[in-house]
């Protein structure tokens, strides 16, 4: 079984900091308080003890003086009675003036009630022997009595003065036994006060040591087992803290005990991660990865950096990254490379670089700033590439690209020429045919001729649709963008476009808008591509369907016209293709002449206006092309002074 003693140490030690500091402050500071209120209670009683003796002393000293004044002033007075002169009465005067004071203040300083009642006896005794000596002061006794009545007087005042005497020696003797008894109380105090002070400062010191051992035991030797374990932990040692105790510092061993495992399993953690980096990093070939110092000085090398630059880690560690650089930028760029890296965290820039052979290479590099926790440059990382390759790949699509537009550019100058040189005698034979049709008279030679202007025509517009496309294409397409209003372009678009719905007696419907709109677009243009649209619109219909042309506000700067169908809409597959040059979609089924260019130079025409040109299919069938053209400034300022008057209109 566990001892008493041990178990209140148990106890003790499992307190909470707070309260082991409060006992340890508590114990030695209770017995010194108890140990100095000893002290101050001997102190106490040695003062009363010795201002016991004091009072006694003066006690015996005011007995002294009463018997010393009583003496004087019987010698004065018997001098007086001898020689019959005043001068002899002056200590009688003063001893009768004094012995009531004295007699009073020894009267005070009493406390033993058998002297007070002595000192009674002994002022009845005063005042009578003064009253006697009194009478023989007056000189009328003297005549009066004789020498018989003057020696009974003096008789009668010795008598008087022994049984003072008697009761002064009692009195002095009773003060001297209260002062042998009062100063031997008085020494047994002093005694028992340096008893007391001693065992106070044994108390003290003994309640000191309790206190030093409890706290060495409960605290300081517990703190210093774990300052071990800390520095156990510090070198990377697991901890195992054998304290049994539930207070803050057996909690913080537990923890200290946990940290160490799981710092232990970080550590680990941590060297399988950084070999795995490592790994990872040494078996990168494409990339050449690899530290510098604040200064510019390689502290790691890679795999990839070794094939790229051709040097070995022996070769290039501790050496200035400069010299990857071309002698012309090599005292200038690495420099700032590494300030713009510090500067804003990272830089990345393409250049020549230098091999260990003298050959060049096209790299990529991004440089990377690293600091510490406190934000201090540590050093940077730097990753570099070699895209060679892909410069050379660049370069070869740049002359390609530019040998395309080159191409394009004669394709389009030949197209233009060509255009000019078959509009030429292409007029001469439309102009004969014309004259032809004029001259004939039977039907079959009429049709001929017909035949002839029918494709003449056609061949015409193919010529004028590929110079078009051509002039685009150079960007020599000449636009005179002026303000047009919309309803008057699609009129006479609409009135153009009407001799071609007979056959199919299909019908066109303009819907008005609310108020006039103006747009922004060459005039010329924009009715070609209405036509366009309308021709296709009325091709690719149905018999005795509907053309529905309308144009819309949308927005504040923008027009909307519409131009929409009955016809079977454009396949989902197909709408991709809608506006590829060349490419007739539904011809086949329909059999109608065409281009193929005519959505495409209607998409350039509005994008070169400044518009664009849509297509939507209707759920229900048909299809909408839709022309968005800016407005014209004037008629959108007009709308806005007409939209804020009609607001503010009550």
């Amino acid at each position: 079984m566990i001892s008493t003693g041990r178990l209140t140490a148990w106890r003790f030690a499992d307190l909470p900091l707070r309260a082991k500091g409060i006992v340890i402050i508590t114990v030695p500071l209770a017995l010194l308080l108890a140990a100095l209120a000893s002290v101050f209670v001997a102190d106490r009683q040695s003062r009363i003890a010795e201002d016991q003796v004091r009072v006694t002393l003066e006690i015996q000293s005011g007995i002294q003086e009463i018997h010393a004044s009583i003496a004087e002033a019987a010698t004065a007075m018997r001098g007086y009675l001898l020689t019959g002169r005043t001068d002899f009465l002056d200590p009688f005067n003063r001893a009768e003036e004094r012995l009531p004071v004295v007699i009073d203040e020894v009267g005070r300083r009493l406390r033993d009630e058998e002297q007070k009642n002595r000192l009674e006896r002994i002022r009845t005794l005063v005042a009578a022997k003064v009253d006697r000596l009194q009478l023989l002061k007056q000189a009328d006794m003297l005549r009066a009595g004789g020498r018989e009545d003057l020696a009974a007087k003096l008789i009668e005042g010795k008598q008087v003065l022994d049984v003072l005497r008697q009761e002064i020696d009692a009195m002095s003797r009773r003060e001297a036994d209260l002062l042998h008894a009062r100063t031997e109380a008085a020494d047994r105090v002093r005694t028992l006060s340096r008893s007391l002070m001693i065992a106070a400062g044994v108390v003290g010191f003994a309640g000191a040591l309790v206190a030093v051992f409890l706290f060495s035991a409960s605290i300081v030797r517990r703190v210093h087992a774990l300052k071990a374990e800390a520095h156990r932990l510090s070198q990377g040692d697991v901890v195992t803290v054998a304290d049994p105790f539930r207070d803050e510092l057996g909690s913080l061993g537990q923890a200290l005990e946990d940290a160490s495992v799981l710092l232990k399993r970080r550590e680990a953690d941590l060297t399988e991660s950084e070999e795995r980096f490592r790994q990872l990093v040494e078996g990168v070939s494409d990339y050449g990865i690899f530290g510098l110092d604040i200064s510019g000085r390689v502290v790691s090398w890679n795999a990839g950096a070794e094939r790229i630059t051709g040097y070995g880690a022996e070769e290039i560690v501790g050496q200035h990254f400069s010299r990857f650089y071309p002698a012309e930028t090599r005292d200038t760029f690495p420099a700032e490379e590494l300030a713009s890296a510090a500067l804003h965290g990272r830089t990345e820039a393409e250049g020549w670089r230098v091999r260990k052979d003298g050959s060049q290479f096209w790299s990529h590099v991004v440089v990377t700033a690293l600091h510490d926790e406190t934000c201090r440059l540590r050093g940077f990382s730097k990753i570099t590439r070699d895209i060679t390759e892909r410069k050379q790949i660049e370069e070869a699509l740049l002359a390609a690209r530019e040998d395309a537009v080159r191409a394009s550019n004669a394709k389009s100058e030949f197209l233009s020429r060509m255009s000019h040189e078959l509009r030429t005698p292409l007029n001469s034979v439309l102009g004969f045919a014309q004259l032809l049709e004029m001259d004939v008279t039977d039907a079959d030679s009429r049709d001929s001729v017909a035949q002839i202007l029918r494709a003449g025509r056609h061949l015409l517009s193919l010529i004028d649709e590929v110079l078009d496309m051509a002039r685009i294409e150079a960007g020599r397409m000449d636009l005179a963008i002026e303000p047009q209003r919309v309803a008057d372009v699609i009129d006479e678009a609409v009135s153009l476009a009407r001799p071609l719905c007979g056959k199919q007696q299909i019908r066109i419907e303009v819907v008005e808008p609310e108020r006039d709109l103006a747009v922004l677009a060459d005039r010329r243009r924009l009715l070609q591509v209405f036509l366009n649209l309308l021709s296709n619109a009325v091709k690719y219909n149905r018999q005795l369907g509907t053309v529905t042309v309308s144009h819309r506000e949308i927005g504040d700067d923008t027009i909307r016209i519409e131009v929409s169908d009955t016809g079977p809409g454009i396949p989902a597959e197909r709408v991709s293709r809608l506006f590829t040059p060349f490419d007739r979609l539904g011809a086949e089924r329909i059999g109608q002449e065409g281009t193929g260019l005519g959505l495409a130079l209607s998409r350039h025409l509005i994008d070169a206006m400044g518009g664009a040109l849509g297509f939507s299919n209707h759920p229900e069938g048909g299809a909408t092309f839709h022309v968005d053209l800016p407005r014209r400034p004037a008629a959108t300022q007009e709308t806005r002074r007409r939209g804020l008057s009609v607001e503010s209109s009550p």
